[in-house]
C-alpha cells in the first residue's frame, strides 16, 4: 500500500492488514483506481538485455544490501523498515524494473522487506537473489555450496520473497572453490525444475566462469565496479562481452563513498556495527585521496547540474559491456537522486577529466 501526496512522493504506508487507500491533496481512492494512474504515470526507463536471456532490464536496478539492517557482520547500520519499502516503491515508479536482493542481507531480513513491499502489486518486478552465504542462532555467517544447502536456501528465499519463481539466481561468492561446481549443478537443476528461471553468479573470476560453462550457460556475472574498484576493466568485461554473459555490476558509489555526502567527521561517526568502518576505502590513506576525488568531481557535475552519485554511476554505465548497474537506496530521497541517470550519457569530454583526476589519486596513492 503506498500513500502518495499529488507530487507523486511517497508520505505513509498503511498499517498491514488495514484496507487499501491512498491518501492524496484530493482525498482517498481506492486501490485499483491508483494502480491506473501509477502505471500511466511510471516513468519508462532505458533497457538493456541481459546477456542471452529474455530479461530485459532497467539500467539502473533496486539495491537492498543496506535495507537488511544492522545487527551482523557487514551491516550497514540500524534501517527503517517503512522507509525500506517506501524506496522500493518509488524506485519502481521511477522506471526501475529489478531489485537485487540475497538471503545473507541482514540475515535474510532484506529479503523478507522486499517480499513486504512487493505483497498486492499487480506489475511485479524481476527478482535477482543469491545463495552460498549462511548463518547460525549467533549471527556468525559462513559459506557453503552444497546441493543439499542450495535446495534449502531456495525454498526459504521463495518463502520470505513471497514468490513462486526467482527470475536470476546467484552464487554469491565462489567459497569454497572446490565445490562451485557442485553448486552450479544444483542451480542448473532448479532450473529444469522451473524454480528458477536464469542462473548468475556473483564474484567470479574468468577461470571461475570457465570450469562451470560446461554444466549450464551463465546467464550474468555480478561484478563489484567503481572508479575505486576497477578490476574488472582487466579481462571480466572483456570476456563475458565475447561469451554473451550479461554484467550487472554492484556498487557503483563504494557504499556511498562516491555521493558526496562524506567527509572525515561523517566516517569517523558511522555506527559500530557499519561495516564500513572496517573498509580500507575509508580508512587512511585512502581516505583523504577519496574524499578529494569527490571534490574535484563537483567541477565536471556543476557544469552537467548533475550530482557526484550519477556521475559516479554513469561513469560504470559508459562501459557498452555492461548491462546494468545496482544502486541501493535506503529511503525514497535516494532513489529519487540516481534513478534518472539510467539515461545519461557522458561525453568524450567528461570521461577524460574522470579519467585525470582518477589517474592523480593513484599517483597519490603511489607516494603514501
Amino acid at each position: 500500500m503506498r500513500n502518495y501526496d499529488t507530487s507523486f512522493s511517497v508520505l505513509s504506508k498503511g498499517v498491514e492488514g488495514e484496507k487499501p487507500y491512498f491518501r492524496s491533496k484530493r482525498g482517498a481512492m481506492e486501490h485499483e483506481e491508483w494502480d491506473k494512474i501509477d502505471l500511466a504515470r511510471r516513468r519508462i526507463m532505458q533497457r538493456r538485455k541481459l546477456g542471452r536471456t529474455d530479461l530485459n532490464l532497467s539500467t539502473i536496478g533496486m539495491g537492498t544490501w543496506a535495507i537488511g539492517g544492522g545487527n551482523w557482520k557487514f551491516a550497514w547500520g540500524p534501517q527503517d523498515d517503512r522507509e525500506s519499502v517506501f524506496a522500493i516503491h518509488r524506485a519502481l515508479d521511477l522506471g526501475i524494473n529489478w531489485i537485487d536482493t540475497a538471503p545473507i542481507y541482514g540475515l535474510g531480513h532484506s529479503e523478507e522487506v522486499v517480499g513486504k513491499a512487493l505483497k498486492g502489486l499487480k506489475e511485479k518486478p524481476i527478482i535477482a537473489t543469491k545463495c552460498g552465504l549462511l548463518w547460525d542462532r549467533e549471527r556468525s555467517t559462513s559459506s557453503c555450496l552444497k546441493k543439499k544447502s542450495i535446495l534449502c536456501e531456495i525454498e526459504a528465499s521463495l518463502k520470505r520473497l513471497r514468490v513462486d519463481v526467482i527470475d536470476l539466481y546467484q552464487i554469491h561468492w565462489p567459497r569454497p572453490d572446490e565445490d562451485i561446481e557442485e553448486a552450479w549443478g544444483s542451480i542448473a537443476d532448479l532450473v529444469k525444475k522451473g524454480k528458477v528461471r536464469y542462473a548468475g553468479v556473483s564474484n567470479f573470476s574468468v577461470e571461475q566462469l570457465k570450469r562451470i560453462q560446461p554444466i549450464h550457460s551463465v546467464a550474468s556475472l555480478q561484478p563489484p565496479y567503481s572508479m575505486l574498484e576497477r578490476g574488472v576493466e582487466d579481462e571480466l568485461l572483456k570476456y563475458c562481452s565475447e561469451e554473451g554473459i550479461g554484467v550487472i555490476v554492484y556498487s557503483p558509489m563504494q557504499k556511498g563513498l562516491l555521493t558526496g555526502k562524506f567527509n572525515a567527521e561523517r566516517v569517523k561517526n558511522l555506527p559500530k556495527d557499519d561495516h564500513r568502518r572496517e573498509d580500507s576505502h575509508f580508512q587512511e590513506p585512502e581516505l583523504s585521496a577519496n574524499l578529494r576525488l569527490v571534490e574535484d568531481l563537483r567541477s565536471i557535475t556543476e557544469k552537467r547540474d548533475k550530482t557526484v552519485a550519477q556521475l559516479a554511476i554513469a561513469w560504470v554505465l559508459r562501459r557498452p559491456e555492461l548491462t546494468a548497474a545496482i544502486v541501493g537506496a535506503r529511503r525514497p530521497s535516494q532513489i529519487e537522486e540516481t534513478a534518472s541517470v539510467g539515461d545519461w550519457v557522458l561525453s568524450g569530454e567528461d570521461i577524460r577529466a574522470i579519467n585525470k583526476l582518477l589517474d592523480e589519486r593513484q599517483k597519490v596513492l603511489n607516494l603514501s
